[in-house]
């Protein structure tokens, strides 16, 4: 149920609802707004009816959430879109966010050369693996603690805030001492025993469309994190399986603004594992830009050929300025702005 309240409503209007809802085993999540505050209970719909919350004081209206997703759907924001600000980084509304770096941390020289070069490109963010989920259980599994610790030394000269992958529950605490923003993989869209822990890290969290997984799949994924009472939240479209072969995976262009009317969540858009190709990042990059994304996250390596993953996908480091300004262009067309240090 999602109770609208009064713009006269005061804080202690807010709090009494709040209490009712608690009261009867619901859980209460506020949306604060400029006028209107919107508090929505989730737990037993019966429960929550039978509080008679139409007549209470300081309610405008009680409306029921009818989506299977109920935080994360654009029902919830009462039409407002959400906005995450990170170290100073706005993503979403009308920021455009160019998340930027190597598949994996892989050395110090890689890693400090790609994060200078974004950087200086104008990156919103420094991306990197310190650990990897890979197919073959043989190979390159990042480098871990010493991945962290490279990260937190890119972070430390270039200012970039870090993203990167977390695939285990036991690696919480080690990321989060490191990372702005915890990506979960494709592989992890439905472990929902870790998404419930990153909802109580309150860290903002990329989170990637399953390979196979429908968009309601995908929001009802978030949902886990936000009914933990993180809002910070942001749905990633990478590429699903398709019967085509012609590159590596189908990237749903039309999830972009599908995402933006079911949901009022940011959305990013990976265009570098779908084609698994390096000439076809930069057309993805344009569709998704102009298309209205919130924001990509782009692989980009000083040598990919050297590349331990990946390598064929990656954006060489020295071509990266020319990239933005290509894909700065785009985004203008959907009326948004590159996300910079505020």
């Amino acid at each position: 149920m999602m109770i609208v309240m009064k713009p006269t409503a005061t804080e202690e209007d807010i709090q009494a609802v709040v209490e009712r809802i608690e009261g009867c085993g619901a859980r209460a999540h506020l949306s604060r707004g400029e006028e209107v505050t919107v508090i929505g209970a989730v737990g037993d719909r019966e429960h929550v009816q039978r509080l008679g919350l139409e007549g209470h004081v300081g309610v405008s209206q009680v409306v029921p959430i009818l989506k299977p997703y109920k935080l994360s759907s654009s029902q919830f924001s009462h039409g407002r879109r959400t906005v995450i600000e990170i170290d100073g980084r706005r993503v979403g509304g009308d920021n455009f966010s160019l998340i930027a770096g190597p598949c994996t941390v892989e050395s110090r020289d890689q890693l400090m050369t790609a994060a200078r070069a974004v950087s200086d490109a104008g990156a919103s963010m420094l991306r990197g693996g310190a650990y990897k989920p890979r197919s073959s259980p043989y190979s390159f599994q990042g480098l871990g603690q010493e991945g962290l610790r490279l990260l937190a030394e890119a972070k430390a000269e270039t200012g970039l805030p870090i993203v990167t992958e977390l695939m285990d529950a036991r690696d919480v605490e080690a990321i989060s001492e490191v990372a702005d923003v915890i990506q979960i993989g494709a592989r992890n869209m439905q472990n929902y025993p870790l998404l419930a822990e990153l909802g109580r890290t309150g860290l903002p969290v990329l989170l990637k469309r399953g390979l196979s997984a429908t968009l309601e799949e995908l929001l009802m994924a978030a949902e886990y994190v936000l009914k933990e009472g993180n809002p910070n939240v942001m749905l990633c479209e990478r590429g699903i399986r398709t019967f085509e072969t012609a590159y590596r995976f189908t990237l749903d262009i039309t999830a972009v603004p599908m995402l933006k009317e079911l949901s009022h969540l940011p959305v990013i858009v990976d265009p570098s594992h779908a084609p698994g190709r390096r000439d076809l990042v930069l057309p993805l990059s344009l569709a998704a830009a102009a298309a209205g994304a919130d924001g990509i996250i782009v692989e980009v390596h000083p040598n990919p050929e050297e590349a331990i993953c990946d390598g064929p996908q990656q954006l060489y480091a020295d071509q990266f300025a020319d990239y933005v300004e290509h894909v700065e262009r785009a985004a203008a067309v959907a009326g948004k702005v590159l996300s910079a240090a505020a």
